[in-house]
């Protein structure tokens, strides 16, 4: 069914060229309570004042201190229930495996579903878990394989609830808060990280672990009740929901064809394979200094999350001194020389300030990226795509603490932190270099410049396949062929099965764009998923196009 490019909708609010010799006014100059509004928005703390975010960070800053809360319990009722030091240690990754396993799952779930009830049903899943944890404990039937399975249980919820929250945090601030409502999450992390051991400790010394696992179920109920005020709208697409095996599979497409995106996966990836090195040979690092014992160890933790804290309320002023691949080279650097000196650090008076920079850095660079990786996906792949950043943190870290703890093994420890710190910045150069994201930002807004066509489709009908012809001169084709592989890349983003470009054999000018879709309603969906760069983008495809008409566009169906 031939059908030329729709027209691009006339812009509106859009001033037309100035007339000849008309002098054009320059703007007049921001008021004084302009300017100060404008500070007030890239405040760090500017996020807080937006009612819904503040209590969807209150409820997050609850959960987070919970599953820290929940790991401290287990890890220590494990340690009564046998000696076995693989069981105590599977502990840690029976709570941080569901993360890696089923982050691209819960991603397209966030995707597909209301992700306000999508929300709250994973703070109940918390609370159910907390509960059954809770009742086997009085009870006495709590056995080492329970507990891990349990322990797995909360970490699925842990799984699901991430992804999600990422996801609609573009939804609560301003753009331009984006980077200072990121760092709040951090600092929301971090805090939690200090609070909710603490908090757990003296609960297990003065009345035992059943009652960290009651108390982390009535925080779970109250943040879903919390989360439950928050009056989101959804909006479901009249083309039905996704199947999920297909919202995975345009998941990964996505992150795989995004340039920016592989740029932000390689560097959160490099730089937690070789910074966990610090945090997975602490204990050993405190224990080894002057005086350590678990006092020490609790104060490095304790130090290293204060200066996260410190670093994200500093973030706006260091993300206008530098650019953000300049910021994200020197924290990782503070990172890798504060790995260093802990390496050789001979007491506390050295470690706890080398721990506050070795946060900052943390920190600082963790944000840098996640800000990269936001503004790199459009709303209707965004928790897909953040689950993907989250996965690869996470196998990162596994994969980094595996590492360094075998070469500590074999070595020593100092010495597996010192390889640690300089293979980092060795890494994070070469990474810097060669996967660097030299594209130019997308402007990832939505758009519906283009018209879906209307046809009556069966619902049985099979792939379809659509051909777009240019006409160009021959003369520009390695210019309109490069330009072709950046339309691959828009395609199979959008969700497309597979892309071709061919060429006419007898007539040289002549190229045919073919695309395929696995259903006329996922061909629809393309329509949805266009943003104002594939619009762009278009429109520098088409000024190649030498025919009087548009490029003509051709739709087909693949029939069984």
């Amino acid at each position: 069914m031939p059908s030329p490019f729709p027209s691009d909708p006339p812009r509106q609010g859009v001033p037309g060229p100035t007339p000849s010799g008309a002098e054009e006014a320059p703007p007049p100059p921001p008021s004084a309570e302009a300017e100060a509004a404008q500070r007030a928005s890239l405040s760090p703390l500017a996020p807080l004042t937006v009612p819904v975010f503040r209590m969807l960070w209150l409820a997050s800053l609850v959960a987070n201190t919970c599953m820290w809360m929940n790991d401290v319990a287990a890890a220590w009722l494990m340690t009564s229930l046998t000696t076995s030091p693989i069981l105590v240690a599977l502990v840690q990754s029976a709570s941080t495996l569901p993360v890696f396993l089923l982050g691209l799952p819960s991603g397209a779930l966030a995707d597909i579903l209301d992700r306000r009830r999508y929300l709250i049903a994973t703070q109940f899943w918390v609370a159910m878990v907390a509960v059954v944890l809770c009742v086997a404990t009085l009870m006495g039937g709590v056995t080492a394989p329970l507990l891990l399975a349990l322990t797995f249980a909360n970490g699925v919820g842990l799984a699901m609830r991430m992804p999600v929250f990422a996801a609609v945090v573009p939804e609560l601030v301003h753009r331009v808060q984006l980077p200072a409502a990121l760092a709040l999450n951090g600092v929301a992390m971090n805090a939690s990280r200090i609070v909710g051991p603490l908090v757990a400790g003296g609960i297990i010394a003065s009345l035992g672990s059943v009652w960290v696992f009651m108390l982390n179920a009535v925080l779970s109920v109250l943040s879903a009740l919390v989360i439950m005020r928050w009056r989101r709208v959804h909006e479901p697409s009249p083309l039905g929901r996704e199947r999920l095996p297909s919202a995975m599979r345009v998941g990964l497409q996505f992150v795989r064809q995004s340039p920016r995106m592989r740029a932000v996966l390689w560097r959160i990836s490099v730089f937690f394979l070789h910074a966990t090195a610090l945090m997975a040979l602490l204990p050993l690092l405190a224990r080894g200094l002057a005086g350590g014992d678990a006092g020490t160890f609790t104060l490095l933790l304790a130090s290293m999350g204060g200066g996260a804290i410190v670093a994200a309320l500093l973030l706006p002023r260091l993300r206008q001194a530098m650019p953000r691949d300049l910021l994200v080279q020197r924290s990782a650097l503070v990172q890798a020389a504060a790995m260093a000196v802990m390496a050789v650090a001979p007491n506390v008076w050295v470690a706890v300030p080398t721990m506050v920079l070795a946060g900052m850095g943390w920190i600082t660079v963790a944000n840098s990226l996640s800000v990269s990786a936001q503004q790199a996906l459009p709303n209707w792949v965004r928790a897909r795509g953040m689950s993907a950043f989250q996965m690869s943190l996470m196998g990162a870290t596994a994969l980094g603490a595996a590492l360094w703890g075998q070469v500590a093994t074999l070595t020593s420890v100092p010495l597996s932190l010192a390889l640690a710190a300089l293979s980092s910045v060795v890494a994070m150069a070469l990474v810097q270099r060669w996967v660097g994201d030299r594209h130019l930002e997308e402007d990832m807004s939505p758009s519906r410049a283009w018209t879906p066509p209307v046809a009556q489709v069966p619902a049985e009908a099979g792939h379809v396949v659509v051909t777009i012809e240019y006409l160009i001169d021959p003369a520009r084709t390695a210019e309109f062929v490069a330009l072709m592989q950046e339309s691959r890349r828009s395609r199979l983003r959008q969700g497309a099965l597979s892309w071709q470009l061919l060429h006419d054999v007898a007539d040289p000018a002549r190229y045919v764009e073919h695309i395929e879709d696995e259903s006329w309603t996922e061909h629809l969906r393309r329509f949805d998923r266009v943003t104002a760069s594939d619009v762009a983008l278009r429109e520098r495809k088409v000024a190649f196009h030498r025919g009087d008409a548009p490029p003509l566009v051709s739709r087909y169906m693949v029939q069984r």
